[in-house]
């Protein structure tokens, strides 16, 4: 099919400005800057996006569809649906499915699924554990969109806690490493502590506390340390305090920097006092924390300090959902929303207490397509170009 997209706004690299956009099989053709002409119809149809923005595809970088082995509570149809359906063009899968994603063969069988499946661009991270190295090791970069290394409780058998697994993995990686940053022992340690305080009657309004602060910071440095000792290229996810944001640069291009950063969505929506109301549905790992690191992570949206703004997005039933708060899986669902709702946070006009700044619509399409398309290095996606 071909078309003219005319009268849009562009948001794209930095600006917003009025122009036409051609596209003639699949491809952009032209984009032609609004001067009062517009390109000749012959043959294409044509969509007046007058007062509407033209964005390129936001690009999620940690989503989990549950596919497969865990399809009852989605797939990777159903949930690359919702993501085509909120904008979002591509996403990168989590290996914590059933079983988890720890040889070549089975990452091959989940790239065969989506081909058959998907509604979105996709790829998908090799999992690592404490006796996969080798296999991890054989990850094809150019096919492959990370490696993803649990330094804290997961899924199966995907907690890498051995440090020579860890130390030979940010040594020998032939590709970024993605992180989950959480240290297990001060985790078990509160648990007790809570257990041990509530019996069975613990209220989710503890989970900040079980999954602190001070479990995100021990382990997100130590992937730092590692990083910047081996030269490993290095993100790491799910960004959910203020202490961490020290540990990321926002003076270099993001195309040079080694170690990068991810937050998401809900971290900017929600803060500890929305535990009260919403229990178990606003339960994720790491925990959302307080306002102070709530607005600490939209100040580092809005400086540079983290790159992409991602959802975690992780669906459970109800009924899971439901159950008492040691039981009840941590996740939820937001793909869907992910765009309208980082647009929202813009055009709210809301502030960054630390710096009077607020978060742009042009700052919104760079986390949430333009650095997934750079950091991943991605081919002609997350930008609007010929």
């Amino acid at each position: 099919m071909n078309y003219i997209i005319k009268n849009a706004t562009l948001v794209n690299e930095g600006k917003s400005f009025l122009a036409s956009v051609v596209i003639s099989e699949g491809l952009i053709k032209e984009i032609i800057p609004d001067n009062g002409q517009h390109p000749a119809s012959n043959g294409y149809e044509v969509i007046d996006a007058e007062g509407l923005l033209l964005l390129p595809g936001a690009i999620d970088d940690q989503v989990h569809f549950r596919d497969p082995g865990l399809t009852h509570k989605g797939d990777i149809a159903s949930e690359s649906r919702a993501a085509v359906a909120g904008g979002v063009t591509s996403f990168m899968d989590m290996p914590n499915t059933v079983p988890n994603t720890l040889t070549q063969q089975l990452l091959q069988d989940k790239y065969d699924i989506a081909a058959e499946k998907s509604m979105a661009n996709y790829s998908f991270y090799m999992g690592a554990s404490n006796d996969n190295i080798d296999e991890v090791l054989k990850t094809n970069p150019k096919d492959v969109c990370g490696i993803k290394v649990f330094m804290g409780s997961s899924t199966g058998n995907m907690l890498v806690n051995n440090s020579h697994t860890l130390q030979r993995l940010f040594q020998e990686a032939p590709c970024l490493i993605a992180t989950h940053c959480e240290d297990e022992d001060i985790i078990r340690r509160n648990m007790e502590i809570f257990k041990n305080k509530y019996g069975n009657e613990v209220p989710t309004s503890v989970h900040p506390l079980v999954r602190s602060a001070e479990a995100c910071y021990k382990t997100s440095s130590q992937a730092a340390e590692l990083a910047s000792k081996y030269g490993t290229q290095l993100h790491i996810l799910h960004l959910s305090t203020a202490k961490e944001v020290g540990l990321f640069r926002n003076d270099i291009p993001l195309k040079d920097k080694k170690i990068t950063a991810e937050t998401c969505l809900h971290y900017l929506l929600f803060d500890d006092r929305d535990y009260e109301k919403k229990a178990n549905f606003l339960k994720c790992n790491p925990a959302i924390k307080t306002e102070s690191d709530k607005l600490a992570l939209i100040q580092a949206c809005i400086d540079g300090h983290i790159d992409i703004l991602a959802t975690d997005h992780a669906p459970h039933t109800f009924e899971e959902k439901s159950k008492p708060y040691f039981s009840a899986p941590s996740g939820g669902t937001s793909i869907q929303h992910l765009l309208l709702a980082a647009l929202e946070l813009a055009f709210s006009g809301q502030q960054s207490v630390i710096s009077n700044q607020s978060l742009s619509i042009e700052k919104v399409v760079d986390l949430l397509s333009h650095n997934p398309a750079i950091l991943y290095k991605i081919d002609r996606r997350g930008f609007i170009r010929e």
